[in-house]
């Protein structure tokens, strides 16, 4: 098939979403002419054709993502058997939804006057009008409209937002890739200018504060002063940080890595990775952690999308409350006071990593593709 696939930054570094449409391509690449429609890519995966969308300008993001909108509706409107898109977008008979509806924040669980109150605020506002038309466009009722939720948390999320939608709502949850790299704990802590020796966590994410770095800093405080952290993703947040980690007199026990386009070599270089989200769909991050042979302490169910599918002390830690720093340093603490449990940890999470893979997510996606294509020719 002749596929048009629409990410806003189609790069690995960009974040969960955008790891997601990546690895997904790579898999459909193989056997499918794809064509991806990006302001922002490093082209991160050869044999696809890459087009370059016009950004007038990023800020105010709400215009960029409906010009963004438009542009792209207008290059894909002919030409291919499918549109898949990962952005708000009204157009693309695929729609993978990756975070919480607008609508569902907007207005879930308010009634009467709060209610009105609401949709007063968004009718007063250009840039909420534009997001929530937007995002109802992506889920209004059509012959050809599949909508996939990356997460069955996610997808309730859709269908209270969205009654309507739940027949065309499915699930595919991310896949992960299990680690072909030899590299040891040892070259890649030199490969990062990382200590050597020291108990090393580790936090991954994009947006530092709704992923919890606030409190895992806190918690860090309260840990033996060997205990030391390496942060990966967007270096905006990092001056702020540095600063709060200055405060807590964490200085030198806070290693700020930036963003990275391969993160292999920052797994192998910890010893667990912590991640006290606020909200998460689902955390690929949790999951690519695993696959790398890492124990793992991830907020609850309540907070987080993968952790409806994991059992406190088993495959992970869970955290009750993600804004505990006592509770997550209580937690941190006896994962590297004890081995046995570190070993456990490791064996189950990677048992669960290997039930997920982006082969079998390619598959469930060419099925809706081929669903899309039936509905077109009949």
């Amino acid at each position: 098939m002749r596929i048009a696939v629409i990410s806003r930054v189609f790069s690995k570094a960009g974040g969960g979403a955008e790891s997601y449409s990546v690895a997904l391509v790579q898999q459909l690449a193989t056997r499918h002419e794809i064509h991806v429609f990006a302001q922002e890519s490093n082209q991160p995966v050869p044999g696809v054709t890459y087009h370059q969308v016009f950004c007038l300008s990023r800020k105010p993001r709400w215009i960029n993502q409906l010009l963004f909108a438009i542009a792209t509706w207008w290059r894909t409107r002919t030409g291919f058997d499918v549109v898949h898109s990962h952005e708000n977008t009204w157009h693309g008979q695929i729609q993978t939804i990756h975070v919480r509806p607008t609508r569902y924040n907007l207005f879930h669980d308010r009634r009467g006057i709060r209610l009105w109150l609401r949709w007063a605020k968004v009718l007063l506002s250009p840039r909420l009008i534009t997001y929530v038309w937007l995002e109802g466009a992506r889920f209004s009722p059509a012959p050809t409209r599949r909508v996939v939720a990356t997460s069955e948390t996610l997808k309730g999320e859709c269908e209270q937002a969205y009654p309507a939608s739940r027949q065309v709502l499915s699930i595919v949850t991310p896949g992960t890739h299990l680690p072909q790299d030899t590299l040891t704990r040892a070259a890649a802590r030199r490969q990062l200018d990382l200590p050597p020796e020291a108990p090393l966590l580790l936090f991954v994410a994009n947006d530092y504060a709704r992923k919890g770095l606030d409190t895992l800093l806190r918690a860090l405080a309260k840990l033996a002063p060997e205990v030391q952290l390496a942060v990966a993703g967007n270096p905006a947040p990092i001056p702020r940080y540095r600063q709060l980690a200055a405060q807590l007199g964490l200085s030198g026990r806070v290693h700020f890595l930036g963003s990275r386009n391969d993160l292999t070599p920052v797994y192998l270089a910890a010893d667990c990775l912590v991640h006290p989200t606020l909200e998460d769909s689902f955390a690929m991050v949790v999951l690519e952690a695993m696959a790398h042979g890492l124990p793992v302490v991830v907020s609850g169910p309540a907070h987080c999308g993968i952790s409806r599918q994991l059992e406190d002390g088993v495959q992970a830690l869970l955290l009750h409350d993600p804004r505990d720093a006592s509770d997550l340093a209580s937690r941190l603490h006896t994962l590297l006071a004890q081995p046995a449990l570190t070993q456990q940890l490791r064996r189950h999470g990677l048992a669960f990593a290997q039930t997920h893979s982006w082969e079998s997510a390619a598959l469930q996606y060419e099925h809706l593709y081929q669903q899309v294509v039936s509905s077109v020719s009949s």
